[in-house]
């Protein structure tokens, strides 16, 4: 029998760790081995339990969830499922989480937390069974020996491209990007490399209401582009990134000559809203041999069929390697779909997409 996954609650709040317990502890195939109250003695039953997942709270007393995932991810990286309530506040902080190393996060409620957990109970152990498998990178240390970023906030430089500006591209170009679990750091990785002259960019990244906002803001203060939230009827302009808002599905439409945004409050689909198949089929729709594709890391299937369509309409793709997704699924599917032209390491893809948009041929492509 296969071992069970073992799990660590971290959470300054009795209720809490109760209630996440009972609900590890539910699944046949998990048991929750210990509860902390702080950072502090989470630290000690770490070094003795050995846990596969730890889930952790943000605000705890003696350290904060951030500073102690830091120490952690510098010196014992091990996969963190962050609990983080729905704030403005909590929104910022989770990303800092996920830019940190944390696997992934669940967005607990601020009121009725004993009902609201119980309704997140299948999100909540989904995570905890992607996080157990789930590829962990250790963080850099800063020469201080305090994880670099550990407890300042995020560098707000914009590095440069990884070349020049594009020059004259067709406004007809158009780049759509779908991510799951580990995402966000693999759009900033792609994005912070572009240059502000980059066609339009469509960006889906599985992520519920009230964080995408923080996630726009971020990564708007670290690429030469502009980021933000998608908007309904708008036009998409080339030096843009668009990000498809939590719960709210995104895709593309045609209005004469330009590309317009599409949002809706339409169903999940596969179980996803926003859904990275909704995308991808709006822009083998409309876009054709006008469009990138690049799939990055994540769980499941989502936006993989889609993407074979994207291809057969006459886009070029480019696919995550396993070797650099902290979830390999998303990307496995999308090339067993065949909808991949090259399947490369994520630093390596802002380069293949530059060399594709300038009509390169330096790089010998290696097709699937």
């Amino acid at each position: 029998m296969k071992p069970k996954i073992r799990v660590i609650v971290v959470d300054d709040s009795a209720l809490v760790r109760s209630l996440l317990a009972e609900i590890i502890n539910r699944q046949h195939d998990m048991e929750c081995i210990g509860t902390a109250n702080d950072p502090l003695i989470a630290r000690e039953m770490i070094r003795e339990m050995n846990p596969d997942v730890i889930t952790l709270d943000v605000e705890m007393p003696r350290m904060d969830g951030i500073d102690f995932l830091g120490r952690l991810m510098s010196l014992r990286p091990m996969p963190v499922l962050m609990i983080s309530t729905l704030t403005e506040r909590g929104a910022e902080v989770t990303m800092r989480a996920l830019e940190l190393g944390a696997i992934d996060f669940v967005a607990k409620p601020r009121v009725g937390v004993a009902n609201g957990l119980q309704e997140l109970a299948s999100q909540i152990v989904d995570k905890i069974r992607v996080a157990a498998v789930a590829q962990v990178r250790r963080l850099a240390v800063a020469p201080s020996g305090v994880a670099a970023g550990a407890s300042r906030p995020a560098a707000t430089a914009r590095p440069a491209p990884v070349s020049g500006l594009l020059g004259r591209i067709s406004t007809e170009k158009i780049i759509a990007i779908g991510a799951s679990t580990g995402g966000t750091e693999a759009i900033r990785e792609v994005l912070t490399h572009l240059p502000a002259d980059c066609p339009a960019i469509v960006i889906t990244q599985h992520m519920p209401p009230g964080f995408t906002t923080s996630f726009a803001a971020r990564l708007n203060s670290l690429c030469q582009m502009t980021v933000k939230e998608a908007v309904h009827g708008e036009r998409l302009l080339p030096g843009h990134a668009y990000i498809a808002p939590g719960g709210k599905h995104f895709s593309i439409s045609r209005s004469g000559a330009n590309y317009v945004a599409v949002v809706d409050d339409a169903p999940p689909v596969n179980r996803h809203k926003p859904s990275v198949e909704v995308l991808f089929k709006s822009v083998a729709a409309h876009a054709g041999r006008n469009a990138y594709g690049i799939m990055l890391t994540g769980m499941g299937a989502d936006g993989a069929t889609a993407m074979r369509e994207m291809r057969n309409a006459g886009s070029y793709n480019l696919v995550q390697d396993e070797a650099s997704c902290i979830v390999f699924g998303m990307p496995r599917e999308a090339i067993a779909h065949g909808a991949a032209d090259e399947v490369l390491p994520l630093p390596q893809i802002a380069q293949a997409l530059l060399n594709k948009l300038r009509g390169g041929s330096d790089q010998v492509h290696h097709r699937i």
